[in-house]
Parts: structure tokens; C-alpha cells; sequence
């Protein structure tokens, strides 16, 4: 049995491509256990969030296991050839250490950053709910998050602005200066829409409207913010309030075009409105750059401010790729003596079988 990865982030793929292939959080699960169920597949988890598209199998044949996961691919976003060429191939032991990888926060946009290991968990957490997880799978990732933990308590990669949402908090302050007169909508009320928001507010925003297609979701997340909460049908309504829009809904379609805008920025008389679309697919039609005033940000465009701040935990790199490789080692390890034991099982007599049974 050997451990696949199939995929594509921010390194190998813009955001448009990346749209293309996500999959809703409410999705995961069906999508988990219908992978799980292609030929040459034994169990699945799929990893989908702005920055990756990844698809984790556990297949007994590399090759047969791979064609089955372009096949699932090719099928459920009707990709055609050229797609694919944005996407890595990983097995083995390489699998194993991209996964590890990744829930550290080192193949992260921003280096160390937090966010994707509660991400990854979630995942897990719906594959397994949706049984498209088994011993070797369940195994793999029980030791990613041990991974992770270690990397985070023996390390310093996480210091310093380590998530999405705090770099587009510096992008706000580069842009407006100091955020105490700004005025700050958060559309949509997942957990990244929440650390921008807590980040806005320990930068001194002055206040901050929370809209959310559950209301009583937004409701809560504006007690805590000490701001207050529109109903989703109304969040246009306020445009003329606000100075920065922070956007991360699970909408799958643009919901803030330019036509909706542009009459939104005629009456607001040379006030400019930032907009950090934060979201996969984007939230935020890109045209709507084009209007007089409107500056507008994607998941991609917070790149470049990424490679700031970097300084303090690429010195502790070093010492997060020996801890990776040690546990790459020990799960390797552990997954070759599985694979003894089961040869030794089956030339084992038959009355023989059923004794150690």
C-alpha cells in the first residue's frame, strides 16, 4: 500500500485555475467517498481550501491508483489535458513528507502560517465521518497534526504575520495608514473571515459589520467583534459606510460584480473602497478593478507582501525539515512492516491465518 497525492496550490496554479477545481466545504465528504470508491483507490481525504486543491489516496499499484484520481478529477470539473499539467504527482515517502509539509505551514503562501492545519483537520475530520478513511490514511494524518504540533511548540516558524487574514490586515495598513477611522465589513463568517476581523480589530479598526448567509452566524461573530450584523440580502446596502471589505463566502460565483458597484462608487465621491477578496472561488468579479476608487485584492495578490517578514522563521526551517524527515522515516517505517505482516499473513497456511486471527 502506498500513499498518493494529486494536486495543485498557489506555487503550480493562478487563482483561476484553482476555482476551477475546488470544492465546496459541504461537498468534501460525497466527494471523499466517491474517490474512495474509484478502482485502484482504498481510501481518500481531499483537501480543498483559497491556496490547494489536493486529493490524498492510499492505492496497493502508484500508477493505477494515480489514473484513477485524474479520472475522478476529469470527470467531476470536466478537465480537459492541458489542466492537468498545473498539477504535482506525489507518491511514497514524498507523498508523506508534502502532507507533513503543508500542515506545518511550509508550503504556505505565507511561510508558518496557522490557518491550513485547522483547515486540513477539517477535512480529515468529513472524510472520516463520510467513511473514505482506513488504517493507513487514518494513521498518515493522526501523525501530520502530531507533525505540526511539535514543528509549532519546538520552533519559532509560526511568529510574525503567519495567516492570510493578518497580511491582508498589512496590506489595509499600507493602503490607509492608521485603521482607527476605517470602517470594516467582513462578508461572510468562516474562519478566516474571523482572524481578519480579529486582526482589523487589534490594529484599531473603528468598527466592523459582519454579514453571513446564517445571520445568527454573523450575529455571534459581530458580538465578539463588538461590531454588528446585517442580513446577507442587505450587505450591499452599506457600501456608503464602509472603507474596507474583507470577503471569504463558500459562494460559487462572483457575488460583488462591477455593475453592483459602480453606482456604489459615483456616490461616494472620491472614497476609495479597498477590497480583499479572500476567497475560492473569488468572491469579487475582477472587473470590478476597473471602477475609479476601487482597489481590489485577491488570495494571489497578497503574494508579494508574503515574502516580508519571513526573516525570523526561515532561520528555523532547518530544523523543521529534520523533524519532518525523522517522522517521514518512522511512518515509512511503520507502513513497510504493515506491508510484511500482510505478505507473511497470506502465505501463512489457511488454518494458520485463522489461529493468528
Amino acid at each position: 500500500m502506498t500513499v498518493l497525492c494529486f494536486g495543485l496550490s498557489h506555487q503550480t496554479a493562478d487563482v483561476a485555475l484553482r476555482e476551477r477545481f475546488a470544492i465546496a466545504e459541504h461537498e468534501l465528504g460525497e466527494a471523499a467517498h466517491r474517490l474512495g470508491s474509484f478502482d485502484g483507490i482504498g481510501e481518500a481525504v481531499i483537501v480543498s481550501t483559497c491556496n490547494r486543491v489536493e486529493f490524498y489516496a492510499a492505492a496497493d499499484e502508484p500508477e493505477r491508483g494515480l489514473a484513477a484520481l485524474r479520472q475522478f478529477v476529469s470527470e467531476r470539473a470536466a478537465a480537459d489535458a492541458g489542466a492537468f499539467s498545473s498539477f504535482y504527482k506525489i507518491d511514497g515517502a514524498q507523498s508523506v513528507r508534502h502532507l507533513f509539509r503543508v500542515v506545518c505551514g511550509l508550503e504556505s503562501m505565507v511561510l508558518g502560517e496557522t490557518e491550513i492545519l485547522g483547515q486540513v483537520k477539517k477535512a480529515y475530520s468529513i472524510a472520516v465521518e463520510h467513511g473514505s478513511t482506513a488504517r493507513h490514511l487514518n494513521k498518515l494524518f493522526q501523525r501530520a497534526f502530531n507533525v505540526a504540533k511539535e514543528v509549532r511548540t519546538k520552533t519559532n516558524i509560526t511568529r510574525g504575520s503567519v495567516s492570510v487574514g493578518s497580511v491582508a490586515v498589512d496590506l489595509a495598513e499600507r493602503i490607509f495608514g492608521r485603521l482607527n477611522t476605517c470602517k470594516v465589513m467582513i462578508l461572510g463568517a468562516g474562519e478566516t473571515s474571523e482572524q481578519t476581523a480579529r486582526a482589523l480589530l487589534s490594529r484599531g479598526a473603528k468598527s466592523i459589520l459582519v454579514s453571513n448567509r446564517s445571520y445568527d452566524r454573523a450575529a455571534a461573530l459581530a458580538a465578539e467583534m463588538g461590531g454588528a450584523a446585517i442580513h446577507f440580502d442587505h450587505w450591499d446596502k452599506n457600501f456608503d459606510e464602509i472603507d474596507i471589505l474583507v470577503s471569504s463566502t463558500a459562494a460559487p460565483h462572483a457575488i460583488v460584480t462591477r455593475d453592483k458597484l459602480a453606482p456604489v462608487m459615483q456616490a461616494r465621491r472620491d472614497r476609495p473602497l479597498f477590497i480583499i477578496d479572500l476567497a475560492v472561488p473569488r468572491d469579487v468579479e475582477a472587473a470590478a478593478n476597473k471602477l475609479e476608487g476601487v482597489y481590489l485584492y485577491d488570495i494571489d495578490s497578497l503574494r508579494t507582501l508574503s515574502e516580508q517578514s519571513l526573516a525570523i522563521r526561515r532561520q528555523d526551517l532547518a530544523i523543521c525539515e529534520k523533524m519532518i524527515d525523522r517522522h517521514v522515516a518512522e511512518f515509512s517505517e511503520w507502513l513497510g512492516r504493515l506491508g510484511s505482516e500482510a505478505v507473511e499473513a497470506r502465505d501463512l497456511p489457511i488454518g494458520a491465518r485463522v489461529s493468528q486471527s
